[in-house]
Formats: C-alpha cells, sequence, structure tokens
C-alpha cells in the first residue's frame, strides 16, 4: 500500500512518515502548488493538511478531488465543525485533529484501506487532460470535451498508449475492425482534425503528428 501525505510541516511529514514507513510507502509532499497530478493513481490513500500557504488543503480538494479515486484523510490543527463540514462537503473522507495519537493515526488508516470499495473511476491522466474510463468522458481540468464515439475511442487509444506512435491504418484497424469498409486515411485525418479543434477551445492540442508516420499522444500548449 502506497500513502501520499501532503503537509508543508517538514518536521510533521518526517514523524508521520516514520509512523507509518513500517506498514506502508509513504511519499511526502510539501508544496501541493507545485504538484504532479499524473501521480495520484499511484497511490492507495492521502493524507492532507487543510492549513497550507500558497493553496490548502479545501483549494486541493475542489481543483483535484475528481481526479484522485481513494480515500483522504484530512489532517488540521483546527476542530471547527464548519471546517469539517466543507472538508467532506468537498469530498474528504475522514478528519484527524492535531495534535493526535500515533495509535488513533494508524488505526484510521488502516480502517479507511480496508474498507475501501468505492467504484474506481479508473481515470486515464496527463494532466491538464483526463479521460474517466467508466464515463468514458474526457476532460479538460474540470471541464467536459464532448466528443463523438469514435473520437473518444481516437482519443483513449493514443492516450491508453502515450509515447507509442500509430499510423492512420492502425488507428483505422483498431477503432473500426479489420472488416471495416471506408478510406482510413481520410477518415483518420478528419477525426483528429475535429479532435484538435474541440481541444482547442481550451488552448491546447493532444494529438501530434509524426510526419510520414502517424500520431501519438503528446500534449502541446497552442
Amino acid at each position: 500500500m502506497k500513502i501520499l501525505l501532503i503537509d508543508d510541516d517538514k518536521d510533521l511529514t518526517n514523524l508521520i512518515k516514520n509512523i507509518l514507513k513500517k506498514e506502508y510507502e509513504v511519499e511526502v509532499c510539501n508544496d501541493v502548488s507545485s504538484i504532479n497530478p499524473n501521480i495520484f493513481t499511484e497511490f492507495n490513500l492521502i493524507i492532507l493538511d487543510i492549513m497550507m500557504p500558497k493553496m490548502d488543503g479545501f483549494q486541493f480538494l475542489e481543483k483535484y478531488r475528481d481526479m484522485i479515486d481513494v480515500p483522504i484523510i484530512l489532517l488540521t490543527a483546527k476542530d471547527f465543525e464548519n471546517d469539517k463540514l466543507e472538508g467532506f462537503a468537498l469530498g474528504a473522507d475522514d478528519y484527524i485533529t492535531k495534535p493526535f495519537s500515533i495509535n488513533e493515526l494508524r488505526a484510521r488508516v488502516a480502517a479507511h484501506l480496508r474498507r475501501e470499495k468505492r467504484e474506481k473511476h479508473q481515470r486515464l491522466l496527463d494532466y491538464p487532460i483526463s479521460c474517466d474510463l467508466l464515463a468514458a468522458n474526457f476532460y479538460f481540468k474540470e471541464s467536459e470535451i464532448k466528443l463523438t464515439k469514435s473520437e473518444y475511442d481516437i482519443c483513449k487509444l493514443l492516450l491508453k498508449n502515450k509515447g507509442q506512435v500509430f499510423t492512420k491504418e492502425n488507428i483505422y484497424t483498431l477503432i473500426y475492425g479489420y472488416d471495416a469498409e471506408g478510406d482510413s486515411q481520410t477518415s483518420i485525418t478528419e477525426r483528429i482534425k475535429l479532435i484538435r479543434n474541440k481541444f482547442g477551445k481550451y488552448k491546447v492540442n493532444p494529438i501530434k503528428t509524426i510526419r510520414g508516420v502517424g500520431y501519438k499522444w503528446e500534449i502541446e500548449n497552442l
């Protein structure tokens, strides 16, 4: 099990890491404003401090909760009901108030990992673009990109195999099947053009042309 600990207090993160490291792999982030969201899929649980500079825990939840499919335990020195309610409303699963006991922290972490059975969104993530495989939707940050089924399938294929180059024929066959009839060259070219137009509204192009070969997933800011 792997835990992400987000807190700007280095002394506290060292303490918590030492408490949990015998049972779990713990990775620490002391500056949440510089975090790479693509790492979220690597973890089984997140411990998140509320009071942090640049971006606090509430802002983190508001921005990233939809991309995270694991329990989030909030950690704070405050013990005000409104803070708890706001945290829960934004998607937190539990709340530990500092100072806390070592046994309480261990017990809460273990309980959430043991009980965790929520339906996984199974997101593909290359922030700021993500794909929710269950909902079959693509997003730019929190905004849904309205794609047709063919456009979605092409984007999913390329994102799932990020870095791999596909010819137009490869893409056409994988999307439509070997028995499909039609001009693969024109069909794929036109659909990728439409995809780029839709993402272009957000000043980003996720599909790179490899001249003379085909296409691959690589995000370019416009």
